[in-house]
């Protein structure tokens, strides 16, 4: 038996990606690809949302009818697998700079946190199971290259790797959903309260009423809805609290070194007891 055939069957998508699925019988229309496909998907879900992908939308977007695309892509959930691929492309050649595992750690969560504010639909894509493309893959390997330097356990390295991960992706979701909120907000204002015709003058905007100015920050709103004597502690943040509470950014990172300061916890335990 060759290796060829002893090779596991792949599910749908994953078979695409690793390059094991069988041409049908019926070939792909000329001047298609999967690649273009997806890269047409990228496009839509970054100016539109994820929410806006479709076979038919991204058909649109080539100008190739639906049926097309099903030639090269089996079904909107394969799709999704290939966008999640396509959007890490280039993590096989991803260098880590630091002079440790820590700062090399702490690049490899920042380049995703910049990957998902690239493409922030990402983070509004089901995860039933750990990515398994190649990119993913690829980036999954740089991130444990980072702790080669330590005596943790593989199995610890892989579970610290999945805890940024995590804490990342959390962080960037969060984020896009208040992000989301506020163009909601602000859309639902200038329907309701549409305001006068911008004038001439790069000064210019486009019309707005009261509704669809800034929204409130956290503190604002403490301010507004809270009294000393019933929260003491929180009327106290809202009056004099840090102005990077209202930083997505500086708040990510204060995150990270905190858990990054965890696992130097778990590493020097482990150099004790090996």
């Amino acid at each position: 038996m060759s290796a060829e055939q002893a090779q596991s069957p792949l599910p749908p998508g994953l078979d695409l990606l690793w390059g094991r699925r069988e041409r049908g019988k019926r070939g792909p229309r000329p001047g298609l690809s999967a690649s273009a496909i997806v890269e047409a998907a990228i496009r839509v879900a970054d100016a539109e949302g994820l929410e806006a992908v479709s076979m038919a939308r991204v058909a649109h977007e080539l100008g190739f009818t639906t049926m097309s695309l099903y030639r090269h892509v089996a079904s909107k959930d394969e799709l999704l697998q290939l966008m999640w691929n396509g959007s890490a492309v280039g993590a096989e050649s991803l260098v880590l700079e630091g002079k440790d595992w820590r700062a090399k750690l702490r690049m490899w969560s920042v380049v995703q946190w910049g990957m998902l504010e690239r493409h922030p639909w990402i983070t509004q894509m089901p995860m039933a199971a750990p990515p398994m493309a190649p990119n993913s893959l690829h980036f999954v390997e740089r991130g444990l290259a980072a702790l080669d330097e330590t005596s943790l356990t593989d199995a610890e390295r892989i579970r610290v790797i999945g805890l940024i991960s995590s804490y990342t992706l959390s962080e960037a979701r969060m984020a896009h959903d208040a992000a989301r909120a506020v163009k909601a907000a602000m859309e639902a204002g200038q329907a309701a309260e549409p305001g006068p015709e911008p004038g001439p003058g790069p000064e210019s905007g486009p019309a707005t009423g009261p509704a669809a100015g800034p929204l409130p920050t956290y503190e604002s709103l403490l301010r507004e809805l809270i009294d000393e004597e019933t929260y003491p502690r929180l009327y106290r943040l809202a009056w004099s609290g840090p102005e990077q509470l209202n930083d997505e950014c500086a708040e990510f990172l204060w995150g990270l070194d905190r858990v990054l300061d965890g696992v130097q916890v778990l590493i020097d335990r482990a150099g004790e007891d090996r």
